[in-house]
């Protein structure tokens, strides 16, 4: 990295010494440009309080640039310096699998005011705007530290500039509770499971177990717990008598707790056993093989939480191996006739890079189960989400709405208004939405999918 030549004349404030985990530097500054000196001795440890949060480009050097010719001197390409808020960290450390949008521990940090933020791509759905410079494709790199995970959005190989995320951030497992709860206040999708439980789910408990004195059940991303023990009450119907051996994979702790609270409520489960793992289904997943030993379920499902596994064909393979002769896998996913398909796959630059989840649907999951070669059953069901208070200018519940629905903290307060505009026209789109006694209902229909063993 190109560092101030000697013969400068720009007077040099330092602003901090710090130890990034890779190299040492002092971040120092000139009225006209920024640059990094490496430390040739310094070991100080990075200081959380710290106004700045800066990583080294690893792109190749730039060309040196033309600058007024009062200065001197040419300098090396600026690097802008973020001015975050709080601590000062642009954090964006991922929390392990959880239902669809989730949120990241991430802090915020303010917007820099030089270079002006790169220009949102424009939605299908809006006028034309002011022509501008073509927005460069961006990669996130990770850059691991000491004391957390920074991501940082870099330019291509060709363009060294280095870019900070801005002030939107990701939910935390906290915040994400309060958003998921708003979603279901306003939606029909557990009404929709209860249906498939009503119409469905009977018969299909009915062939589990094949006789067997006690069956096993397995539950991915439970979350809160109501569905599994909906499901577990029709298996108790379903096999009188029968020990049920139920285990759990959930990472959230706040919905392990809330889980096992509604268990203690219940009077009816006193011939089920019930096992916490307050895991993320890859650390499941890897504490079974460390162990070196599979154990068999007779049931396991998995309800709405694919979208934020790393590895979905893998995983989906890894939990059918753990299903026992005659067993079965639900995987219940949202419907490629849904709203959320259209807004994916047709307006996905209408919404912010904070939610990182896969933007998965049923067509993606019978894909993988095509190639994975086994049998599987598909059943479609409808489901509303009444978004109307999304567009209703300062209404609390439409931000925690559109906070669920972007995977983003405060939306409406830190994103562009450009942006904003946006993603609420593409939303009352036809294919996204319809309106019914003058509301506005988001299409949120679900697949289930059963799989065989």
């Amino acid at each position: 990295m190109e560092t101030a030549p000697a013969s400068a004349q720009c007077q040099l404030t330092p602003l901090r010494h710090f130890h990034s985990g890779f190299k040492d530097f002092e971040v120092s500054i000139c009225p006209s440009a920024v640059f990094f000196l490496p430390l040739k001795t310094a070991q100080l440890p990075w200081d959380e309080d710290s106004s700045a949060d800066v990583r080294p480009c690893t792109s190749p050097a730039p060309a040196p640039r033309s600058f007024p010719a009062g200065l001197g001197f040419p300098l090396p390409a600026p690097v802008t310096l973020p001015v975050p808020t709080g601590a000062g960290r642009a954090v964006a450390a991922r929390w392990g699998h959880r239902r669809r949008h989730g949120g990241h521990a991430n802090v915020g940090a303010r917007r820099p005011a030089y270079p002006q933020p790169r220009a949102q791509l424009p939605c299908p759905s809006t006028a034309p705007t002011a022509a501008m410079d073509p927005v460069p494709e961006v990669k996130r790199n990770r850059f691991p530290s000491m004391n957390f995970e920074a991501e940082i959005l870099t330019a291509p190989h060709d363009n060294s500039e280095l870019y900070v995320t801005p002030s939107m951030r990701s939910l935390t497992a906290e915040e994400y509770v309060e958003a998921f709860k708003s979603f279901l206040d306003h939606s029909t999708e557990h009404q929709c499971m209860d249906e498939f439980n009503k119409e469905e789910m009977p018969n299909i408990m009915a062939g589990l177990g094949n006789g067997k004195s006690a069956i096993n059940v397995l539950g991915v991303g439970s979350g809160t717990g109501e569905q599994d023990l909906k499901m577990i009450r029709i298996l108790q119907a379903a096999h009188p008598g029968v020990f049920i051996d139920n285990e759990i994979v959930e990472p959230n702790p706040q919905h392990v707790a809330a889980y096992k609270e509604l268990v203690n409520q219940a009077p009816d489960l006193q011939n089920v056993s019930f096992i916490w793992h307050q895991l993320t289904s890859s650390d499941y997943e890897q504490q079974v093989k460390d162990k070196g030993a599979h154990k068999k379920f007779d049931f396991i499902h998995m309800i709405q939480m694919l979208y934020r596994v790393e590895d979905i064909l893998n995983t989906i393979k890894f939990f059918h191996s753990c299903l026992d002769h005659h067993g079965k896998l639900l995987i219940i996913i949202l419907s490629d006739s849904s709203g959320w398909a259209s807004l994916w796959k047709k307006y996905r630059h209408c919404l912010p890079s904070t939610d990182s989840g896969h933007y998965v649907t049923s067509n993606g999951i019978t894909n993988i189960l095509k190639r994975l070669g086994v049998e599987y059953h598909i059943y479609e069901y409808p489901s509303g989400w009444d978004i109307t208070e999304c567009f209703i200018e300062g209404d609390p519940v439409g931000a925690r709405m559109l906070d669920f629905l972007t995977g983003t903290k405060n939306f409406l307060g830190t994103a562009p208004p450009g942006l904003r505009q946006r993603l609420q026209e593409a939303l009352c789109q036809p294919e996204c939405s319809s309106k019914k006694d003058g509301r506005i209902i988001f299409n949120n229909n679900l697949s289930m999918i059963v799989v065989e063993s």
